[in-house]
């Protein structure tokens, strides 16, 4: 039986897997590349997970919790209006983007070679963690904040522009997360407001 995932040498591993993937890609990236970057036999790894799917299918799993953990409370407060609600969802979204950049680029651009069923039910969270945004879009356009877009368009031009960010966000640059995150809010809400807002 396989050491759970919350060892500190699975940790290591899915650390170190997170990187390589991100900067090569997961098929480019071998059991062999993961073990060197830890001066580790190849075979030793395997003490720690059983497969290289396995390490990809953590990393992208809590990726995905952390997205929805950020986010989606604040998608349910009903109590605050949809803009307040949106502009909040995207600095969350930016915010694990930035703290996590590696993990959250190998979620997402590496989910798609995970085993069939693992993709379809990772392509099933990501739907659903878009209709958070497209909700909150439409109870906008509803309550007369927002110009009548189109809902699903709409957020997934958000999100896009936001999934960029893990491709060229340093944490040495000229802007901090914060000012990222605002920048983009204050982009799409100024687009989206049926008034200056």
């Amino acid at each position: 039986m396989t050491a759970t995932t919350d060892t500190p040498r699975r940790l290591q591993i899915e650390a170190v897997a997170s990187e390589l993937f991100r900067e090569r890609g997961y098929a480019a990236t071998s059991v062999r590349d993961i073990a060197q970057a830890l001066n580790l036999q190849g075979g030793s790894l395997y003490a720690h997970m059983a497969s290289k799917e396995d390490v990809l299918w953590s990393i992208v799993i809590r990726a995905a919790d952390r997205f929805n953990n950020e986010v989606g409370p604040i998608a349910a407060d009903s109590a605050r209006t949809p803009a307040d609600r949106l502009r909040d969802m995207i600095r969350a979204h930016v915010g694990v983007v930035t703290a996590t950049q590696k993990d959250a680029a190998v979620f997402l651009h590496e989910w798609r070679f995970l085993s069939a069923d693992r993709r379809a039910e990772m392509s099933a969270r990501r739907d659903a963690y878009e209709a958070l945004f497209r909700s909150v879009i439409s109870q906008g356009i509803d309550a007369g904040e927002f110009r009548a877009v189109d809902p699903r368009l709409t957020s997934m031009a958000i999100l896009s522009a936001l999934n960029g960010i893990p491709t060229w966000y340093s944490p040495t640059g000229d802007l901090t997360p914060t000012q990222i995150a605002d920048q983009h809010a204050d982009l799409f809400l100024h687009a989206l407001q049926t008034h200056g807002g």
